[in-house]
């Protein structure tokens, strides 16, 4: 465990009517323990998860898997006023791990792709400018870099299917004892491969790390033993996997698609 708690802090008089302070769990929200390695964020979209989400990630200096850096990304610029007056304990600070949402995915896979691109294209440079022992360091050292990317992410993310190019990238970037906020993590996986994901977080929870996930993926919702927080309105609350609404309306469904559909 990283993250033990946390809260905001009373806002300005008269700023709590302007957004992003007048979102009503934002407004209200004092103090939330976490107490378990895996906390799963439920709620509707527009509830303040990711608001939330993306202001943690700030105040905690996480790195961004997107394309952006997280000081200079402009979707943040929310987060970043909030994240002024949100209080963070902390277990044991840590500087691993990174704030993921479901578009970052497709940035860094771009951003891998010309990386891998502009190392070849140096290593070509390389072979016709130099000669002898300096060809080879050059060009070796930029096929260096490009095999490392293809090690660790593979060839080619786009020759995959998106869900095994999202499951290469986040196994390549899993670090022990790190601390992971991912946003809607399940968008480009499919059911399958959404347990494999839920694998790989409990592999990596038991080299210590930490993940605190929003989602509204009933599977991904069921790892065992995680703290569920329901955002309902201006509260939040723990609750239990059975209870959600989420789960009892995927359960109804596939009991009985055609008389769920009847109805509706």
């Amino acid at each position: 465990m990283h993250l033990k708690e946390i809260g905001f802090r009373d806002f300005p008089q008269g700023q709590t009517e302007e957004h992003p302070f007048r979102i009503p769990v934002i407004r209200s929200l004092k103090s939330l323990v976490l107490d378990q390695p895996v906390t799963i964020l439920v709620g509707e979209n527009g509830c303040g998860k990711s608001t939330l989400l993306e202001t943690i990630a700030v105040a905690a200096g996480s790195v961004a898997v997107g394309g952006n850096s997280i000081e200079r990304d402009e979707s943040l610029a929310q987060a970043k006023l909030l994240s002024k007056y949100l209080r963070l304990s902390w277990i044991k600070r840590t500087h691993r791990g990174f704030f993921m949402r479901s578009e970052d995915f497709f940035n860094f896979a771009r951003r891998v792709r010309e990386e891998q691109s502009e190392l070849k294209n140096l290593a070509d440079e390389a072979g016709q400018k130099f000669k002898g022992y300096g060809r080879l360091l050059a060009v070796g050292a930029a096929l260096g870099q490009s095999y490392a990317l293809e090690a660790k992410y593979g060839k080619d993310l786009d020759a995959n299917s998106h869900g095994e190019s999202f499951l290469k990238l986040f196994q390549g970037r899993l670090v022990p004892d790190g601390f992971y906020i991912l946003d809607e993590p399940e968008a480009p996986l499919s059911p399958v491969r959404q347990m494999a994901f839920i694998a790989m977080i409990q592999d990596c929870v038991k080299e210590g790390s930490q993940f605190l996930i929003a989602t509204h993926s009933p599977i991904l919702m069921g790892y065992p033993g995680a703290k569920i927080l329901n955002i309902d309105g201006k509260s939040i609350s723990s609750v239990q996997y059975e209870d959600l609404e989420h789960v009892k309306i995927t359960k109804a469904f596939l009991n009985n698609p055609a008389s769920f559909l009847k109805h509706l």
